[in-house]
């Protein structure tokens, strides 16, 4: 196996477009920055497409330019993995909207050469979907042997046989929803009023200063945080332990080991994330209604593909519960499409599925066998 099939090729692509967007803009050209993993038989039918989540990039099983630490899903990818370059080539995109080489509010808008800011159309888990297709198209992959994806990733999962119902022969939907609730659009409207709070947000233009409002994207991200985990995960990892201390100190410094750990994850989020992208993907997930899109009707989304889906959901994920699964079984069911369902125990909550879970992993690995 060659070095470029264990650690993958980081690539970018600027497509002359156009991308029509469901707002009913034309954006081009269009910039795709992604990574591959393997090499496409001679008969292109071995293409599977990773979709990453909010806070994801397509550095799926690769380390990170930015923070240097490993892909953040080397479990699922690689070696020996269900997902495994040797028999696979896999494709793992940064969406549209985001911030690591692909089209986004922080890229360059060619017309003012300065960059898009808030400027930039806002978009929807189709549109992320619709350029990614562009890109299979520069890549020579006509149809996918899977798509696969947890979170907002599951969401692209599931619209990509919605959208293009001949290009997908699978679709692997881990820890995900067909729309978003109104708790779910909340806990953004938190975050996205926290970044905008920010006297650094300068409404979008803070490209410029170099000072960026890392102090509301990081309370942005420490209350996402929160939801990404369960109550029981907090309290067997936390508790109510001190951090550093033997007793409280009545003030308001991070007293408790969580306040330490939020804190955290809020800080380091600021160096490899930006600000106007956690807008606009936030906004795109909270839009995103697959049933809305197809006369009101869920099921109508999977009348026209042939495509097989697997299901799996977390039972401690309060975030897409596993009732959100079952109403997209129910419509999969109703659809005729085929369709398999999970839901794994974990204590771990919403981000169960990025930590090690022998059980998702022969879930992954036996379907992804049976559609080859």
């Amino acid at each position: 196996m060659s070095d470029d099939v264990r650690f993958g090729l980081s690539r970018s692509v600027t497509l002359p477009g156009p991308l029509r967007l469901d707002r009913g803009n034309l954006l081009s050209p269009v910039d795709i920055a992604y990574e591959t993993y393997g090499a496409l038989d001679a008969d292109g039918g071995n293409a599977i497409l990773i979709c990453h989540a909010l806070t994801g990039d397509q550095f799926v099983a690769s380390d990170h330019p930015i923070t240097g630490k490993p892909g953040w899903w080397t479990r699922m990818v690689g070696p020996g993995k269900p997902i495994d370059p040797a028999r696979h080539f896999v494709i793992c995109a940064n969406v549209l909207g985001s911030c690591m080489g692909s089209s986004g509010p922080a890229s360059v808008n060619p017309a003012t050469g300065e960059p898009w800011g808030m400027s930039f159309p806002v978009i929807t888990i189709r549109d992320m979907v619709r350029a990614q297709a562009m890109l299979l198209d520069h890549l020579g992959v006509g149809v996918l042997r899977a798509v696969v994806g947890g979170s907002m990733g599951g969401m692209q999962a599931l619209s990509w046989p919605a959208t293009f119902p001949d290009r997908v022969r699978a679709a692997v939907v881990i820890a995900s929803t067909a729309r978003h609730t109104a708790q779910n659009i909340a806990f953004h409207e938190v975050g996205r009023q926290a970044v905008m709070a920010d006297p650094r947000w300068q409404g979008g233009d803070y490209y410029a200063s170099g000072e960026p409002p890392t102090a509301g994207l990081a309370v942005a991200r420490m209350a996402a945080h929160i939801t990404y985990l369960s109550e029981a995960g907090l309290t067997e990892k936390f508790g109510r332990r001190l951090q550093a201390r033997e007793a409280k100190s009545f003030g308001f410094d991070a007293d408790f080991q969580v306040e330490s750990y939020l804190r955290h994850q809020g800080i380091s989020f600021v160096d490899r994330f930006d600000a106007n992208s956690y807008l606009y993907i936030t906004r795109a997930m909270d839009y995103f209604d697959l049933a809305e899109e197809h006369g009101g009707m869920l099921a109508n989304a999977f009348r026209a593909t042939a495509a097989r889906f697997c299901l799996v959901s977390f039972d401690t994920d309060w975030l897409y519960p596993t009732a959100e699964s079952r109403s997209i079984v129910h419509a999969l069911n109703a659809s005729g499409a085929a369709a398999s369902f999970v839901e794994l125990s974990s204590p771990y909550g919403h981000d169960a599925f990025l930590l090690e879970s022998p059980e998702l992993n022969r879930v992954v690995d036996g379907f992804l066998r049976s559609v080859a």
